[in-house]
């Protein structure tokens, strides 16, 4: 009887492990990636009636599957290629900031995923954009450049090819008054709704228009990519995905949590060869949520390779993966940290038609002076339609400090304007999209509750091993940050205790509850005061003088000069620098920099000679 068990064991071991290896050479199907950069599924119409015709990608549709709930799960470009290549939610990998001061290691023993596709014999290549924020090594791609592809690789050898699309990046609409004069563009700028957050302004329409025109040049190059495939004979056995890589970038969309900075376009063509293998049917739509994180495992299964248990993402296509299982996942993830020079700690869940998003300084503003995005001459009308009090409640929330949470009905509300979080029959939905946040964030668990300069000293030689260590104490700092979600009248005494914490990042958190709960005791205020005089971490003496400012109007321009002066690490500056920012765009506070005295190490980064710029 036990040798009759022990032999059934055996056989399943054995039915089990061939079901994970990889498939022979002759059947494993080609894949490709097409991205396009900064495209939110807002203009195309094969999504959103207020969008364009893309007939090829449409095409790719006709003969595979459309996914409705695709997403990023993050606004930018490098952190959401972070997430991408590595199948992790980027802040607990430490790529979580956009642009990097210091790259990260891979977790573990875990590789970027085209290493395991070129184990399995895969040749990889990728034209051409990288932008990761982890050490990348050297076995991810055969070749990655402008001239990679997939015709170098050995006679029938399977191919994953990555071909980037430039032409819609947000660089495309930083055009000059003068370029208005001289380009008119094909779209009709009468053909389209303007998004309600946004003016109706000529100079909106015209870069609606404008943008759409990219639009439809990168469906053009989609098709150019395709043609070639067909031409050298490989639709028959190559899944192809196009997708854009985060969201559009219309003002308040790239480097925000809002929907049009994370819900994209994903078509995924079904090549003949391998439609009976799966459990959906070219031509249809798939509702269920995917995000990037889901990516990489995907990739993995159509190749019938393993996928890493390090990966945090679910494979969404392929062999073992059913239709009626992937139509019900309803849940997504986002994350924002800093963009460029700009910093503003938010978080987000998406659950089916309730969006809640998380935000972590809430004093900050969506409008805060980002360089790059104010090269466009509609973030510069918006801001001084704002300035000249020209905007509608809804038009100027972009300049108006957050709320600690936000919910909305997407069904409803699809362009997030109509907060719901304080709405009395939303408290349901409203507790339920905390508690699923919170434990997220818990369970990464997230590296951003630490700031990001301490991470940079004490975390990035190892960051998942370090925050795997540190859960007890990132769980503390966010039940800390949370009572910001209570009132300010019950929890001074709380925040008070906190205030005199020998933790630093106790004091950090409860600063930052302070501010944002405009708390005004006596006891408080002296607290605050001695911090701001006497701590040992520069940003919590920068916090303090913030809370004195928006409490209290006490003016914060010598002392936070005073420790920019001090700092000597460009990420600890950066932050620094926000504040300032917030006081001098916010509040109203003139700041006149003596730049010699800043740190050689602070002055010559990049992201701070941002902020210099600014101030001078």
């Amino acid at each position: 009887m036990k040798e009759s068990i022990y032999y059934l064991i055996s056989i399943l071991i054995i039915l089990l492990s061939s079901c994970t290896r990889p498939l022979p050479e002759s059947n494993r199907p080609n894949i490709v990636w097409i991205t396009s950069e900064d495209n939110s599924k807002h203009y195309l119409k094969l999504f959103d009636d207020n969008g364009v015709r893309t007939p090829n990608i449409e095409k790719l549709a006709a003969d595979g599957i459309v996914f409705r709930h695709a997403f990023s799960n993050a606004p930018v470009c490098s952190v959401a290629r972070s997430t991408l290549i590595t199948g992790c939610y980027a802040p607990r990998v430490g790529a979580q900031f956009h642009r990097k001061i210091k790259i990260v290691p891979m977790p573990d023993s875990l590789k970027m995923f085209p290493t395991y596709l070129r184990r399995a014999g895969y040749y990889t290549t990728n034209n051409s954009k990288e932008d990761y924020n982890l050490i990348k090594g050297d076995s991810v791609w055969d070749e990655s450049s402008r001239n990679a592809s997939w015709r170098n690789r050995a006679t029938d050898q399977p191919f994953f090819h990555v071909f980037n699309i430039g032409i819609s990046h947000e660089s495309s609409l930083h055009f000059t008054e003068e370029d208005m004069q001289q380009t008119k563009p094909t779209t009709d700028l009468q053909s389209f709704k303007v998004h309600p957050n946004h003016p109706d302004t000529e100079l909106f329409r015209y870069t609606n228009a404008y943008y759409r025109d990219k639009i439809r040049e990168m469906d053009k190059k989609v098709g150019d990519v395709v043609d070639e495939l067909e031409k050298d004979g490989l639709l028959e056995n190559t899944f192809i995905f196009y997708f854009g890589d985060h969201g559009g970038v219309l003002p308040g969309s790239k480097g925000y949590l809002f929907e049009t900075g994370l819900h994209v376009p994903l078509v995924i063509y079904i090549p003949e060869k391998y439609r009976h293998q799966l459990d959906l049917q070219p031509g249809s739509d798939q509702e269920g949520f995917v995000s990037f994180v889901d990516f990489a495992p995907t990739v993995l299964n159509l190749a019938g390779i393993n996928v890493p248990q390090e990966m945090d993402g679910r494979a969404f296509l392929g062999p073992g993966i059913s239709n009626q299982e992937v139509s019900q996942r309803n849940i997504t993830y986002s994350y924002a940290d800093r963009f460029d020079e700009k910093y503003d700690q938010v978080r987000a869940i998406r659950k089916g038609r309730y969006k809640y998003i998380r935000y972590f300084q809430p004093f900050n503003i969506d409008g805060l002076m980002n360089n790059y995005r104010y090269r466009q001459l509609a973030y510069q009308e918006w801001l001084t339609m704002h300035q000249e009090h020209k905007l509608d409640t809804v038009q100027a929330a972009f300049f108006i400090h957050h709320p600690v949470e936000a919910l909305y009905d997407l069904q409803n509300d699809p362009y997030e304007t109509d907060n719901l979080a304080t709405k009395a029959p939303q408290h349901d939905h409203l507790t339920e999209m905390r508690q699923l946040l919170n434990a997220w964030l818990i369970e990464m668990p997230d590296l951003s509750l630490y700031p990001e300069h301490f991470l940079i000293e004490n975390a990035f030689e190892n960051p998942t091993g370090f925050g795997n260590s540190h859960q007890p104490q990132i769980k503390r700092y966010l039940d800390v940050a949370n009572l910001a979600l209570k009132t300010s009248d019950t929890e001074s005494g709380t925040l008070l205790n906190l205030l005199k914490s020998e933790d630093l990042w106790d004091r950090y958190w409860a600063l930052n509850v302070s501010i944002s709960l405009k708390v005004k005791t006596e006891t408080l205020h002296m607290e605050i005061k001695n911090i701001t005089q006497n701590d040992g971490e520069l940003i919590n003496r920068v916090r303090g003088a913030e809370y004195l400012a928006i409490a209290y109007s006490q003016n914060p321009v010598n002392l936070m000069t005073g420790c920019l002066y001090e700092s000597t690490q460009p990420a600890e500056a950066l932050l620094i620098f926000n504040a300032m920012t917030l006081m001098q765009d916010g509040y109203d506070y003139n700041f006149k920099l003596n730049i010699k005295e800043m740190h050689p190490n602070v002055r010559e980064n990049d992201e701070v000679k941002r902020r210099i710029e600014y101030f001078e």
